[in-house]
């Protein structure tokens, strides 16, 4: 048995079907027979089988206690007659091998617009349509470690190890302002509303806000004790409390008064900062170092482990999570949510789609293409989804209807 699953009930492990990479393209061929493998790991257990058809896609059976239930345009459904788990797998409508030529992680799109970086330090805007690249943004000494763009779709935010923010223009390509402060790397950032504020987090274990207009620091809204790996940010109502603020609030935060930050932490907790008082308002703790967090609804909050373990919390009674399993894929990179539901990011290639209405049963939606290489972030743009992957490619996914 794995090390890992020995800390977690058989109970609380997501069962995981796996397909072929390159599944669509096999039997897309023409006639022949065509093969490719299928893959169910749960607990300890796993099951292998094989997906064949002499006709493509026209008719395609599955063998060894896998079933095939659903064949749609670049779209297969297969279940696990054992355990029941089922999974949608969706190939790729484009590959864009050329924007990047080496590990790619941090899209972001708006507009027609995608910004993305790799480990070579390139940040590179593109055009969501075709992948052709627009322009360089060049200006950070060390790795970029993340970057987005402002609510206006004109203005690019980056972060890097080097441990600056630059604010870009997406139509000129030009480093606006650099932001100082943090005395190491930066590892995420988001903006604040409209986007006069902005906050990073750190390798300095540190959370700041900053001053968009005047490129200066306002404040340290929190001291973690151990490496901040992720942020996000949410507007709240006035039934959670978000503490104190004192009498030194700068006017310079703009709709800083109902947002609640939370902050993934290497140490393996989940905290929760009142943006506006700088007071810590909750701390989860989970079972390794979290990677990546976000907000579901205003008043609940997800994150994911090293380990593979996914938690969700209420944020108004944290003591214990409302949902939390083991993913047995790997790393969870990262969660984003989408359409009712999240998309999980993994070690082992997978960006999984679960609705948030049916987290007990056992089907996910499956965006499939990475030939084991992990899967680092995603990106969704109206029915259009990007994968950023270790394999130095961006892939383009058309959104099925009950996502849109």
């Amino acid at each position: 048995m794995n090390p890992e699953d020995a800390t977690i009930s058989t109970s609380m492990i997501k069962p995981a079907i796996g397909i072929q990479n390159d599944w669509y393209d096999v039997f897309s061929r023409g006639d022949g027979v065509r093969k490719a493998w299928i893959s169910m790991k749960s607990g300890c257990q796993s099951s292998y089988g094989e997906l064949h058809s002499t006709d493509g896609l026209n008719s395609v059976s599955a063998s060894d206690g896998f079933e095939v239930s659903n064949i749609s345009e670049r779209s297969i459904t297969v279940r696990h007659c054992t355990s029941e788990a089922s999974a949608t797998f969706r190939a790729p409508t484009n590959s864009f091998e050329q924007i990047h030529n080496q590990s790619v992680s941090h899209p972001k799109t708006r507009g027609g617009l995608g910004v993305s970086v790799c480990s070579g330090n390139r940040m590179l805007l593109w055009e969501t349509s075709n992948g052709s690249v627009r322009r360089t943004l060049d200006g950070h000494i060390c790795d970029v470690t993340t970057c987005r763009f402002f609510p206006s779709g004109l203005v690019v935010l980056s972060g890097g190890l080097d441990m600056q923010l630059k604010i870009w223009s997406a139509e000129t390509g030009q480093c606006a302002t650099t932001l100082k402060g943090h005395v190491g790397g930066i590892t995420d950032a988001a903006v604040v509303e409209r986007g006069r504020n902005v906050v990073s987090v750190s390798r300095d274990a540190t959370a700041r806000l900053w001053d968009c207009g005047q490129s200066v620091c306002l404040s340290v809204v929190a001291k973690c004790d151990s490496v901040i790996n992720s942020c996000a940010l949410q507007a709240t109502d006035n039934s959670v409390y978000l503490g104190q603020p004192d009498q030194s609030v700068s006017e310079r935060e703009v709709a800083t008064d109902r947002q609640l930050l939370i902050l993934a932490c290497e140490s393996g907790v989940l905290e929760g900062f009142g943006l506006r008082a700088k007071e810590k308002i909750f701390q989860a703790v989970c079972t390794d170092a979290v990677n990546t967090c976000a907000f579901l609804t205003p008043m609940q909050v997800i994150c994911g482990t090293h380990n593979g373990q996914i938690y969700i919390f209420d944020i108004r009674n944290i003591s214990s999570a409302l949902h939390h399993w083991y993913e047995k894929r790997g790393v969870i990179y990262n969660i984003t949510p989408v359409c009712g539901g999240f998309l999980t990011c993994t070690g082992d290639g997978s960006c999984i789609f679960r609705d948030c209405t049916n987290l007990n049963q056992n089907h996910v939606i499956d965006f499939a293409g990475s030939d084991c290489d992990p899967i680092y972030k995603v990106a969704s743009s109206g029915s259009r989804l990007f994968t950023a992957c270790r394999d130095s490619i961006i892939r383009k996914y058309v959104l099925p209807k009950n996502m849109v």
